[in-house]
């Protein structure tokens, strides 16, 4: 199938970091399909991070480029490139603690329009219904909307993941980078908001996720991607990722099922 029938959104296209004598990142090549979630996995200190930063603008690439949706983002700034719709979730949840929850919300949608954050956590938030009123409808969809007075650093790590996912969705991103989305929650936190992130691929939004929990992986992605020592030793379908003998080498050092593994 030619990269045009299957509506390629993100392609990063023989990607090498290096940082000195250390290759972090060698002969990477992926592409991510329209309205798919696009796992990367693989051990601590594989390159998954660095990865992820190359793509949104925070590291530049020794070599190749990363393009998204027909255009090149190698050399734009992170600022620009999530103006153009690449919108990342942050390992660690990045919200302002002592505005509400309905403020953190709002304030992304400020900065989308406006072009930058400075000074919009100080305008009358309220003031502006459609904003407010979307989201509302957001934080109604990722079940805190009875939480939207509340400070968002009083939140749950949860609820506070939560939060910062509404963060971007109202940003409408067309491509969603999360970085450990699970990090630190409880089972039921993992599986609600493996929940919400199924409502989302539900209307058809594009995903790429870093995760170590196999559980979450494979309960989310459409497409796997192997890393291991900065290079993809495997890609394919969840299944044929799972029986891999390669992966589970690499990732498990061959002890155990990839599917019973989780953090």
């Amino acid at each position: 199938m030619s990269v045009a029938e299957k509506n390629i959104v993100l392609h990063v296209a023989d990607v090498h970091k290096h940082f000195g004598g250390l290759h972090a990142l060698s002969d990477i090549d992926l592409e991510v399909e329209e309205g798919k979630t696009h796992a990367i996995i693989g051990p601590n200190g594989a390159g998954k991070s660095t990865l992820l930063n190359v793509i949104i603008g925070k590291l530049a690439p020794s070599k190749g480029a990363v393009v998204f949706d027909g255009q090149i983002l190698t050399g734009k700034k992170p600022h620009e490139i999530n103006q153009m719709g690449v919108v990342r979730v942050f390992q660690t949840p990045e919200i302002f603690p002592d505005l509400s929850v309905l403020q953190n919300v709002m304030t992304p949608a400020f900065a989308k329009r406006d072009g930058a954050y400075r000074a919009n956590i100080w305008k009358p938030l309220e003031a502006e219904t459609e904003i407010r009123e979307e989201a509302e409808a957001i934080l109604e969809d990722v079940g805190l909307h009875e939480r939207r007075d509340v400070h968002a650093g009083a939140l749950s790590r949860g609820d506070k993941r939560r939060m910062e996912l509404a963060m971007c969705l109202i940003q409408h991103p067309r491509l969603l980078l999360l970085d450990e989305p699970t990090a630190g929650m409880s089972r039921h936190d993992t599986n609600t908001t493996i929940d919400l992130l199924k409502k989302i691929k539900a209307r058809g939004m594009t995903k790429v996720i870093i995760e170590h929990d196999m559980h979450v992986v494979f309960s989310l992605a459409d497409h796997i991607s192997v890393l291991a020592g900065g290079r993809i030793i495997a890609e394919g379908a969840p299944n044929e990722v799972r029986g891999n003998p390669k992966v589970q080498e690499a990732y498990l050092g061959g002890a155990h099922d990839l599917g019973a593994h989780s953090k």
